[in-house]
Order: C-alpha cells, then sequence, then structure tokens
C-alpha cells in the first residue's frame, strides 16, 4: 500500500485517502509517510453483538482493536482526517445506530452510512435491506450530529427504538431536509459515488449530487416527519 501510495504522490499532487485495516501504529504511521492524507477504519456494524455476528467471532478483527486503531489514527491523522464506515440494516435499532454516529464524531472520526445490501451466495443473501424510510430517518440524525446541530441524548425514541423527534428545533430540522445534504453519499469528502451500494433500478439510499426539487419530493414522502 505504501507503494502505490508513493508512486501516486510522485505523479500527481492530490490527496490519497486510504481504507484499509491497520494491524498497529506503525502500519498507521507508515502510510502516513508515505503520503496518506486520511484513514478510513471500518467498524460496519453498530454493535459489539453485531460486529461479533458478522466479522466472526474470535476472528482477527475485534470490536475494540477497531476503536483502537480509530483512536491511534486520530494521534497521527488528527481530528477531521480520520473516517469510518456504518452499515445500517444489519440488526440494529435506530437508536444503536445514532448512538455509535454520536460516539465517532465525539471521538473526532466522521462515519459514513451504507445501506445493507444483500448479495447472493454470502452469508446474509436471505436478509433484507433497510427500509427506506428508517435509513432516512438515520441519514438525517447523522447529518443533525455531524454538523453539531443535534445530539443522540437530545433526541426521543419510540419503544421500538425508532427516532420520534430530533431533538432540534422545527426551523433547523427544515432546513437540514429541505437542504436535501442528509441524503448525500456520505464518507470522506467529497465521496459522491453513484449506486454507492444500491441497484441500479432503485431505490436509491444515497444520492451521488445535489437533489432535484423532484428528488427532494420523493424522499420526503419516503419517511413520515413533521416540522
Amino acid at each position: 500500500m505504501e507503494a502505490l501510495v508513493g508512486e501516486i504522490k510522485k505523479e500527481a499532487a492530490v490527496p490519497v485517502s486510504v481504507s484499509c485495516q491497520p494491524l498497529d501504529r506503525a502500519n498507521i504511521e507508515r502510510l502516513a509517510k508515505a503520503g496518506v492524507n486520511r484513514l478510513g477504519v471500518a467498524l460496519d456494524a453498530a454493535t459489539e453483538t453485531l460486529f461479533d455476528r458478522v466479522k466472526g467471532e474470535g476472528s482477527s478483527y475485534s470490536w475494540n482493536n477497531q476503536f483502537r486503531m480509530l483512536v491511534e489514527a486520530l494521534a497521527v491523522f488528527g481530528k477531521g482526517n480520520v473516517t469510518t464506515h456504518l452499515i445500517v440494516g444489519l440488526g440494529e435499532t435506530e437508536q444503536e445506530a445514532v448512538q455509535i454516529i454520536q460516539r465517532c464524531v465525539d471521538l473526532g472520526v466522521s462515519p459514513g452510512l451504507f445501506a445493507f445490501t444483500p448479495i447472493r451466495g454470502t452469508a446474509l443473501e436471505k436478509n433484507s435491506p433497510p427500509k427506506l424510510e428508517s435509513y432516512k430517518r438515520v441519514q438525517l440524525a447523522r447529518f443533525l450530529i455531524v454538523r453539531r446541530i443535534g445530539r443522540v441524548d437530545r433526541m426521543f425514541f419510540d419503544d421500538q427504538d425508532k427516532i420520534v423527534n430530533f431533538g432540534v428545533t422545527k426551523e433547523e430540522l427544515e432546513d437540514a431536509v429541505l437542504s436535501g445534504d442528509p441524503f448525500l453519499t456520505s464518507g470522506c469528502p467529497d465521496c459522491n459515488r453513484p449506486f454507492y451500494n444500491e441497484k441500479p433500478s432503485g431505490p436509491l439510499y444515497n444520492y451521488p449530487k445535489k437533489l432535484t426539487c423532484e428528488e427532494l419530493e420523493s424522499v420526503k414522502r419516503q419517511f413520515t416527519i413533521s416540522f
């Protein structure tokens, strides 16, 4: 990886983001020395129980080690230059998803969102993707937390741990939704991969560009929210 980054930097003065599983602090420092500007360490799951179930309890991956690597990466690259990814739809509740988003932001880690997509031939091929309305609520909560507009401890959840109140003013919520920004592809800055984790035939969980008026109206119909 270091050699590849080095060759890229020789040819172009562009920032380089790397998403990988660093083994230790020394590997992180080597990536930084090679010229990496941002480092991503994926959590994927929103809880330790789900992490063990998906990654495989007893494997080389562990929940605590992922957080240790995120903290080590922050020490090397600094806040704002470390990212992680969460997959919504692995069995977590909306409250659990938002709680881990808040934990990451409080650390200084930028969390991006995927919607779980079943792939034929994998262990989870029979699982379903998250409901659009649920994913949209988590996207909106993430946006409010990342932008420091809201916090999970000011949000309210029902008896099924679904978000029922985002804990912000009517004006703040309306501005966020009408901007369309919460529903864009999230991840590293300027990450706008089309069909991030969805089929070209739809539905779109993440939009790769500014939403049109028609797309925004479609999103608003996908989940219930009152201003």
